[in-house]
């Protein structure tokens, strides 16, 4: 999907400047064509001026030179004086625009030539009115050579007018042509640009319904992540809760055992070192001796059987409450470590697995001071707020990193476990050299 998509794209952004290059060249074309039939419009309407100044000027030099052969008024010269000046310099013109090798330039040849044979005339005329010879400027007045020079000057005059004519029209229908030829192209491009715009639209829209259905996709395989990953730690979870209260079990049968079966044994066994001792009366010293050690060893023997059986199973919890069993923990604590403990312990009403729960954090708690904390002071605190309990453990330590800590750190996270497990809060506040703080909010019984 992504490389058809790629594909429209290159297609659409092609055809854009397709219709660019066609658009900049229909416009380049049109105007170079409309600006040389403009220029021949312009040519054509100045070489008509021309033409038609220059028949009003033989018109008025003839009419100037009339007046005065009829009237001898040499103000009647002024104006034919005038218009002959005049004449030389359209011809010039005309000769300058129709230069030799064109189509008209031998009708402007013809014309020059009329119209200087008509000048002559005129002149011929006036010069013999000057001089008096009234019998000969009157014969060329009364002829028809002046009227067939100046008919010969229309006909020219009026072909090279009619030909200019032409030249505009087709210059004209020339720019027409361009101007229609515009519109078509710029037509043409803007149904191009219209339709690339649809495609645009088109494709957007596939696009985005595409990316619509590969987003609802991930939705769909993210919401099924999730509810795995949902249910696999709910598995977990009541997985490790499981291990734990089947690990709880086993301690407390094996202490039971450890109590009852080895319990029996070293009692019967001290019991029968008392027996010998009380028969011998007064054994040798060697005996004595032996017996003494004997009796030693079976009492260090219980203490052991005792220290084990309450790190399985505290019967301190059972028998005199939660309080007293902290109190017996953080002193056995204090002297085998050698760190000073201070406790503030309030009486809370919780029920047997939460008192647990409450022990084996503080335990596990001590046991991390003693073997990372480093430190000389710790305080033990529990108290009742309302229908929560908070248990706090202390201590003046190194602490840690929170941000660095070792994801192996399992004593954390099985008091974690343990602590949300029995519907509660953990938290750990520590920072290097500053020590640390492992508290825990559980919910009290009803009523308490």
């Amino acid at each position: 999907m992504p490389r058809l998509a790629l594909s429209r794209t290159a297609l659409s952004l092609a055809l854009a400047l397709l219709a660019a290059l066609v658009l900049i060249g229909i416009n380049e074309t049109g105007y170079h064509r409309s600006r040389a039939a403009l220029a021949d419009i312009a040519e054509a309407s100045r070489n008509r001026g021309t033409l038609n100044r220059m028949l009003q000027q033989v018109l008025d030099a003839e009419t100037g030179s009339r007046g005065y052969l009829l009237t001898g008024d040499p103000r009647y010269l002024e104006p034919y004086s005038a218009a002959a000046a005049d004449i030389g310099q359209n011809l010039d013109a005309l000769r300058a625009a129709y230069p030799p090798g064109s189509q008209e330039s031998a009708s402007v040849a013809r014309l020059s030539r009329d119209v200087q044979r008509k000048l002559a005339e005129m002149d011929l005329s006036v010069r013999m009115r000057k001089q008096g010879n009234e019998d000969a400027w009157k014969f060329v007045l009364l002829t028809d050579v002046g009227k067939e020079h100046m008919d010969a000057i229309r006909t020219q005059a009026a072909g090279l007018i009619h030909t200019a004519t032409e030249r505009m029209e087709v210059s004209q229908t020339q720019v027409h042509r361009s101007l229609l030829l515009a519109r078509i192209g710029i037509a043409g491009v803007a149904l191009a640009g219209l339709l690339a715009f649809y495609l645009y639209l088109r494709q957007s829209q596939a696009l985005r319904r595409a990316d619509e259905r590969q987003q609802r996709v991930l939705q769909q395989e993210r919401d099924l992540l999730e509810r795995q990953v949902r249910d696999r730690t709910a598995s977990l979870a009541e997985l490790a809760t499981h291990l734990q209260q089947v690990r709880e079990q086993e301690r407390g049968h094996l202490a039971r055992e450890l109590h009852d079966e080895l319990g029996a044994l070293l009692t019967a066994a001290k019991l029968d070192v008392a027996r010998l001792k009380s028969r011998l009366g007064s054994p040798p010293p060697e005996v004595s001796q032996r017996l003494q050690h004997l009796t030693e060893t079976l009492n260090s023997g219980i203490a052991l059987k005792r220290r084990i059986i309450e790190d399985l199973r505290p019967s301190s919890l059972a028998n005199l409450g939660l309080s007293a069993s902290l109190e017996i923990l953080a002193r056995e604590f204090s002297e085998q470590s050698g760190v000073e403990v201070a406790t503030s312990l309030e009486p809370v009403q919780l029920d047997e697995a939460r008192q647990l729960t409450v022990y084996r954090l503080v335990q596990e708690s001590l046991t991390n001071i003693a073997k990372y904390a480093e430190a000389r002071q710790v305080e033990i605190s529990v108290h009742g707020y309302g229908q929560t309990v908070e248990v706090a453990v202390k201590d003046d330590g190194k602490g840690f990193d929170l941000e660095r800590m070792r994801p192996s750190t399992h004593g954390l996270a099985g008091m974690r476990h343990r602590v949300e497990a029995a519907g509660g809060r953990f938290t750990v506040a520590s920072a290097p050299g500053q020590g640390t703080r492992v508290s825990a909010a559980l919910p009290q019984e009803p009523g308490a």
